[in-house]
């Protein structure tokens, strides 16, 4: 009986001390988990951060200075028709006619070894350039060319890498409402960073008022200020898309241009290999306009260039252009895209309808800076 009792005893002293272990596993369990939750939550990355990381030490900082001789004050200036005045202080005023440095600050990114793409009107007139690294060294570059034209401009940094080259990504396969990560250094401040998306594809410039630029750009609202030109727009993978360059200031203000980085592609190495850009035309501007009886687009001349393939070939104001080569038109951009691709030295033929008459024209386009050096203003 004893024995029993000793045996019962040893049993009920097991099970409680195996529940007590067990209630107690229980308890712990939960305890532990949240902060492997914690941790995992706290380490894991956005998609804007291992974007910027893998792109964001190649973006550069531009500091340029240009010297400017003052202009002197003609005589018949109206400050010095007083003999007083041009007795007291001479034909020149003295703080007027020093030598003056103008410095400003763009951005830019290395896309290929030691080279960098940036906004032609960064660089501009500039008779030094600093490029800032992202490690905080600071060393000069030279400019290989420029492109008004595009607004593109590449340039060479004198030193020796590696160097952290961005990613170029594919321009013709982004689309509205993806995510545009710009990065640049508005106002002076280093590496920043905004946040928007792809609002717009194929903008023509000459929707903002802009004429002297052959330009389609990306329309993004990622917020982008002066010192941004010429800094990369980015996809969320981190591959440069877009060269942030346009500004859409006063009322409306909010919404950002950039240059496609597969048109930017083309024009960095023509730059590189030739020094310069041939820009196919045949001088004339165009106009999208309603047709109100199909209500489809009409792409009209506004304008004929004197002394240009187009006056020659017999092209008028308000001529609709219907074919350009085989392509059928759809818009002003279709007429600049097939010119751009036939080239110069090339007869190309187009179908134009003028009134009720449909007129076959062949002409031959030739270079931009051509049309500026024949034209007659």
């Amino acid at each position: 009986m004893k024995n029993y009792n000793h045996k019962a005893l040893l049993i009920l002293y097991s099970l409680f001390t195996m529940g007590t272990v067990s209630h107690t596993n229980v308890i712990s369990q939960p305890l532990t988990k949240p902060k492997i939750n914690e941790s995992y939550v706290y380490s894991k990355k956005s998609f804007i951060t291992e974007a910027v990381e893998r792109t964001g030490s190649s973006v550069v900082t531009i500091d340029t200075q240009r010297y400017v001789k003052r202009r002197k004050f003609p005589r018949n200036s109206q400050l010095f028709l007083d003999p007083y005045f041009e007795k007291f202080f001479g034909l020149d005023l003295p703080n007027e006619n020093q030598p003056k440095i103008e410095q400003s600050q763009g951005s830019g990114f290395i896309f290929a070894d030691g080279l960098v793409m940036t906004n032609a009107h960064v660089v501009n007139g500039s008779d030094k350039v600093t490029v800032g690294l992202t490690n905080g060294k600071k060393l000069n570059a030279k400019l290989i060319g420029q492109d008004f034209f595009t607004d593109l401009a590449v340039l060479k940094i004198e030193g020796k890498g590696p160097w952290p080259i961005a990613e170029l990504g594919d321009s013709s396969k982004i689309k509205v409402g993806d995510w545009a990560i710009a990065v640049g250094n508005p106002f002076g401040l280093e590496n920043t960073v905004t946040l928007g998306i792809i609002s717009n594809l194929n903008r023509n410039v000459t929707q903002l008022g802009i004429y002297d630029k052959k330009l389609e750009l990306i329309q993004t609202d990622a917020a982008i200020n002066p010192g941004n030109s010429g800094g990369p727009l980015l996809n969320s993978n981190g591959e440069v898309i877009g060269i942030n360059t346009l500004i859409r200031s006063g009322p409306g203000a909010g919404l950002s241009f950039a240059i496609p980085i597969n048109k930017a592609k083309k024009i960095a190495y023509q730059l590189i290999n030739n020094g310069k850009v041939i820009h196919p035309m045949i001088g004339i501007s165009l106009l999208d306009e309603t047709n109100p009886k199909t209500n489809n687009n009409d792409v009209k001349v506004g304008y004929v260039l004197p002394n240009s393939p187009a006056e020659k070939s017999g092209i008028l104001v308000n001529d609709i252009i219907i074919k350009v080569g085989n392509k059928d038109v759809a818009k002003a951009s279709d007429v600049i895209s097939q010119i751009s691709k036939n080239g110069i030295k090339k007869q190309i033929n187009i179908l134009l309808k003028r009134r009720n008459k449909f007129i076959n024209i062949k002409l031959i386009p030739t270079d931009i800076t051509n049309l500026q050096n024949n034209s007659k203003f």
